[in-house]
């Protein structure tokens, strides 16, 4: 067992471990409130909320519009749901094998059926759907847990059982907290009229899992409490952070209580930002914006309802910087720039990126927003936690009266995360990348690129698979996705990059009048490479991108290969000029076949969530140089073919 624990414990590092980033101690809500001020603005007995009551029907005719009938209809298809068991052998399943989606699977279920069954009653106000809503209250009272069998590491009792003697906190309990409290808010004296025991129940659940295990634990990381020097902080903070003030400010009517609880929200978020550079430039890729800056704003906008705007720091630039990040990382036609653990699909949710920006101040996310929202063939119905569905409903009305006056920025450089974007006007859309092999969500990739043409994706980061024990575990670097010889950069002397702090780009630069972008990766691979000096450059002119490859090495073993990944039909048959089609678009790529031999390598994809974005499979290009020299200068430059 105590093996077992110290495995646990290894594993878990490495997801949040040590690293040496720039965290700066801003403490920015700190500063802007004392406690005594916290205590003071406070708003009790929920008169914050913005949101008609449940008996104003005229109130939720209006802010449900067109979408009302939608809404009961849907809750009408969970009217006989069977609530899901997730046995005892669902969470097992994660030590045995590693799969995490046989305990979320039916954990989900039943928390969408609750979420469809609570809109149809807010939309309709007639009782039909609150004995179908009481039973799915019952069956998460009746859980051990409300966290996921992946998090339950997080126990002091560690493993992936769920302990009946201590409760955890992470993204699965805090956000079934957060709509069970939405549902108490609303339902209690519909509940009251069924039988009183049931809201007794459901608040006591939400005391002593939520309220009480934040006041008095310390040891979940995400609180980043007990913070080293260099540690990491992601998503996980402002994101249970935000759960946990809901469930505050929803249930706690105690005016020093609340404030305590408040103010220590405040402490433990403030960390996030000290963590988070002063570019705003998110580390976790597009596809963690959302749970990362957008759960920030959400965190921002319910500390500034909760006390009557009185504690707000929206005016922070790096506020500002954090939310244009997912616009400026937007490609086009659906795609994005996915370094790290993200999709190369996405754009982001509308809706929050509209409200961000109005908060923020930033007209280009509120662009950006009406942008996205004219993209859409049809009207979705707003969905998501309560929060954030509320907000949509809210605010829908001016996001639609918005112009969508969006461009794709010519160029946008974060200086501190190294991360670099260029564009011209033949079509080339350019992402580079500097970084440290130990950010968050961490692919070994310093130094890599990705490169399209009239917004498709050309030479590709194919992202990440679905996650298992695995993913989050010191085996991290096995899988093919996270290593540097499936991205587009070289292997030197046969030896790929590394994970760990130390193993990181400098000497990075930006120009942004040549629109040249450069850094010395050499200090990203381990001793065994022997490279004293790797500096990979790009330069975007108006009709070729030029990548250069400058390196100086101690020794010469095996000969260098440079690897480019990419999705389309490639040609490698002329020597000297490999060429690329991906969905029309075409793009060759010369380099000198005096020092190179192309081979293409086909990469079968069996794991949907990359084949669901590339296809079957995908293809890796190797430039397999001839002769290992001391030194050198490898040159490829890729035009368009019209």
């Amino acid at each position: 067992m105590r093996t077992q624990r110290v495995i646990t414990i290894l594993c878990l590092l490495l997801w949040t471990a040590t690293q040496l980033h720039a965290y700066e101690k801003r403490d920015l809500l700190q500063k802007k409130a004392s406690f005594e001020h916290v205590k003071a603005a406070v708003i009790l007995d929920q008169k914050w909320v913005p949101y008609p009551a449940y008996s104003d029907r005229a109130g939720w005719d209006k802010l449900l519009g067109a979408y009302k009938e939608e809404y009961i209809r849907k809750g009408e298809s969970y009217l006989d749901y069977e609530w899901k068991l997730v046995k005892a052998t669902d969470y097992l399943e994660y030590g045995r094998s590693g799969s995490r989606t046989i305990m979320e699977t039916p954990f989900n279920r039943n928390n969408s059926a609750l979420a469809s069954l609570f809109m149809a009653e807010l939309a309709e106000g007639k009782g039909r759907f609150v004995d179908p809503i009481i039973n799915g209250v019952f069956a998460s009272c009746e859980m051990t847990s409300w966290s996921l069998s992946a998090h339950l590491s997080l126990q002091k009792a560690g493993g992936c059982f769920p302990s009946h003697e201590e409760h955890v906190i992470d993204l699965g309990a805090g956000n079934l907290a957060s709509q069970l409290s939405w549902i108490y808010y609303y339902l209690k004296p519909a509940f009251d009229q069924v039988n009183p025991l049931v809201s007794k129940r459901l608040r006591h659940e939400l005391q002593v899992r939520i309220l009480d295990t934040y006041m008095n634990e310390d040891h979940f990381w995400w609180m980043a409490f007990h913070l080293k020097p260099g540690g990491m902080v992601n998503n996980w903070n402002p994101w249970c952070n935000f759960n946990v003030l809901q469930c505050f400010f929803l249930l706690e009517n105690d005016r020093d209580r609340l404030a305590k609880a408040v103010y220590r929200t405040m402490t433990s978020v403030d960390h996030f930002i000290n963590y988070t550079h002063e570019d705003g430039g998110c580390e976790e890729g597009p596809s963690y914006w959302g749970h990362a800056a957008g759960k920030l704003y959400d965190y921002l906008q319910m500390l500034h309802d909760g006390t009557g705007g009185k504690i707000s720091i929206f005016d922070q630039p790096i506020v500002k910087n954090m939310g244009e990040y997912i616009v400026r990382s937007y490609v086009g036609n659906g795609w994005v720039v996915n370094f790290a653990d993200a999709s190369a699909k996405g754009g982001g949710d509308a809706g929050l990126i509209f409200r961000y920006g109005k908060a923020a101040g930033s007209p280009l996310m509120m662009h950006y927003a009406a942008y996205l929202k004219q993209l859409s063939a049809k009207e979705d119905l707003p969905s998501g936690d309560p929060f954030r569905l509320f907000q949509t409903l809210l605010s829908r009305e001016e996001l639609e009266g918005t112009s969508a006056d969006y461009q794709v920025p010519g160029y946008s450089w974060y200086p501190e995360t190294e991360f670099c974007y260029m564009t011209n006007k033949n079509g080339f859309f350019v992402a580079t990348k500097g970084g440290y092999n130990n950010e968050s969500h961490n692919h070994n990739d310093a130094g890599t690129f990705s490169l399209y043409l009239n917004t498709t994706p050309i030479f590709i980061d194919a992202g990440v698979g679905t996650y298992t024990r695995q993913t989050f575990s010191a085996e991290r670097y096995s899988i093919w996705t996270m290593q540097s010889n499936y991205h587009n950069l070289p292997l030197i002397n046969g030896v790929p990059q590394r994970f760990g702090s130390q193993y990181k780009a400098t000497e990075v630069r930006f120009d942004p009048k040549r629109l040249s972008f450069s850094a010395n990766i050499a200090t990203a691979y381990p001793a065994e490479a022997h490279v004293k000096k790797w500096t990979r450059s790009y330069q975007l002119g108006k009709n070729a991108l030029k990548i250069e490859d400058a390196f100086t090495l101690d020794k010469a073993g095996q000969p260098n290969r440079i690897h480019f990944l990419t999705w389309g039909k490639v040609d490698a048959s002329v020597p000297g000029v490999v060429t690329i089609e991906v969905n029309g678009e075409k793009v060759r790529m010369a380099y000198d076949k005096h020092i190179f031999t192309p081979a293409v390598e086909t990469i079968r994809l069996e794991d949907p969530r990359l084949s669901n974005v590339w296809g079957e499979q995908i293809y890796r290009i190797s430039l397999n140089a001839g002769k290992q020299p001391l030194s050198g200068t490898y040159t490829y430059t890729i035009t368009t073919i019209k």
